[in-house]
C-alpha cells in the first residue's frame, strides 16, 4: 500500500504510467546526479581548473557507482538533502587524489535541480510524442465523422447544430500548441555554488557553467536557485495540457450522458447495473485536470523562495512536481486510449 495513487497497487492501473514512473525512481535520480558530477569534472578539467586525470577518474567511477541507499536515507533525514552523503561516498570511491576535484564549486541544490532538469527534458520529449499521437487520432476521427452533425451547447443549454469537425477542432488546436511549446521548452542547468555566485570558480565560473550545460544537453542561464521560474513554467504547461485534455473528457462524458451522439468501446462496468458502460477514462481526465490545477497553486507558493536558498519552498516542489508530472502523464495516456476507442461520433 502506498500514499500516492500513481504507484498504488491497483489505483495505478487507472492513474499510473509505467513509462514515466521510472524517471522518478531513486535509481534514475541518482544516475542523473552522477551525470552532473562527471560532467562538472569534465567541464572544469577542460578549463584547466582540475587535473584531466582526476576528471577521467571521476567519470569512470560515476559511470558504475552504486551508493549505499540505507546510508543515503539516514543522511537525508539528518541533512535534509541527499547530496552530502552521496558526495562523501563518491569521494571514498574515487580515491584520495581525485577526491578534492569532485563536486568542486558545486552545492547540493546544483546537483538536485540539474538531475530534475535532465529527467524532465526526457519526459517532455515523450509527452510531445503523445500529444502528436492524440492529435493524429483526432485527425482520423475528423476524416471519418467530421461531416456528421452534433448539437452545439452553450452554457449547458442546447444552442444550434454544429459539425463534428467543429468540436474536434476545438479539442485539437491547443494540443498542437502544447506539443510545440514542449519541444521549445528550455531546461536549464543549475550551477551557482554556495550562494549562487560561483564564488569558488572566480572569473572562470560562467565559462565552466556553459561547458557543463553543453555537456549535459541543457540550457545555460544565470543561477535560478532562488528564482524558480523554470519550475513554475513547466508546471504551468503541464497543468494546461491536463486542463485541455480534461475539457475533452468532460465533453465526451456529456456526449455519453446524452447517449445518441457517441459510441465508445471499452467502457467501465458497474457492480450493480450490468447494462452500464461507464465513461471511466473521460471522467478521470476531468479529475486529473482539476488535480493539476490545484497542485499548480502549490508550485506557485514555492516561488516565494526567501533570500539565496529556501529549504521550505524547495521541499514543497519535491512534494508537488512529481505528482503533477505523473498526473499529466496519466492524462495523456488516457486521452490517447479514449480517442482510439471512439467508434462513432455525431449523427449523419
Amino acid at each position: 500500500m502506498t500514499a500516492s495513487p500513481f504507484d498504488h497497487p491497483f489505483l495505478s492501473g487507472l492513474l499510473g504510467d509505467d513509462e514515466i514512473a521510472p524517471y522518478f525512481s531513486a535509481e534514475a535520480d541518482i544516475r542523473a546526479m552522477l551525470s552532473f558530477e562527471a560532467a562538472l569534472a569534465k567541464a572544469e578539467a577542460g578549463h584547466g581548473f582540475i587535473p584531466a586525470e582526476a576528471a577521467r577518474r571521476i567519470a569512470e567511477i560515476c559511470a558504475g557507482f552504486s551508493p549505499d541507499l540505507a546510508s543515503l536515507r539516514s543522511a537525508t533525514a539528518r541533512d535534509g538533502v541527499v547530496v552530502p552523503d552521496l558526495v562523501k561516498q563518491l569521494r571514498a570511491a574515487v580515491g584520495e587524489e581525485a577526491a578534492n576535484s569532485l563536486h568542486l564549486g558545486a552545492t547540493s541544490q546544483d546537483v538536485i535541480d540539474t538531475s530534475l532538469m535532465i529527467r524532465l527534458k526526457a519526459i517532455t520529449f515523450l509527452f510531445a510524442g503523445r500529444l502528436s499521437t492524440i492529435a493524429a487520432g483526432l485527425d482520423g476521427l475528423d476524416r471519418q465523422f467530421g461531416g456528421n452533425r452534433l448539437m452545439g451547447h452553450t452554457r449547458m443549454q442546447v444552442a444550434i447544430p454544429i459539425t463534428v469537425s467543429d468540436r474536434l477542432n476545438a479539442w485539437r488546436a491547443p494540443l498542437i500548441t502544447y506539443r510545440d511549446r514542449l519541444t521549445e521548452q528550455n531546461f536549464p542547468v543549475q550551477f551557482g555554488g554556495a550562494a549562487g555566485t560561483l564564488d569558488k570558480l572566480g572569473a572562470q565560473g560562467p565559462a565552466i557553467r556553459a561547458s557543463l550545460a553543453q555537456e549535459l544537453g541543457l540550457t545555460d542561464i544565470t543561477q535560478w536557485q532562488s528564482g524558480r521560474l523554470p519550475i513554475a513554467d513547466i508546471a504551468g504547461l503541464f497543468s494546461s495540457i491536463s486542463g485541455s485534455l480534461g475539457k475533452i473528457g468532460q465533453d465526451i462524458a456529456l456526449l455519453a450522458q446524452m447517449g445518441h451522439e457517441i459510441e465508445i468501446a471499452g467502457g467501465g462496468t458497474s457492480s450493480a447495473m450490468a447494462h452500464k458502460q461507464n465513461p471511466v477514462a473521460a471522467e478521470v481526465l476531468v479529475s486529473l485536470a482539476r488535480f493539476t490545477a490545484t497542485v499548480l497553486s502549490g508550485i506557485h507558493q514555492s516561488l516565494v523562495h526567501e533570500q539565496e536558498r529556501s529549504g521550505a519552498a524547495w521541499t514543497l516542489e519535491w512534494l508537488l512536481l512529481p505528482q503533477m508530472t505523473m498526473a499529466t502523464a496519466a492524462s495523456l495516456r488516457l486521452a490517447g486510449e479514449l480517442v482510439g476507442n471512439i467508434r462513432r461520433l455525431g449523427t449523419a
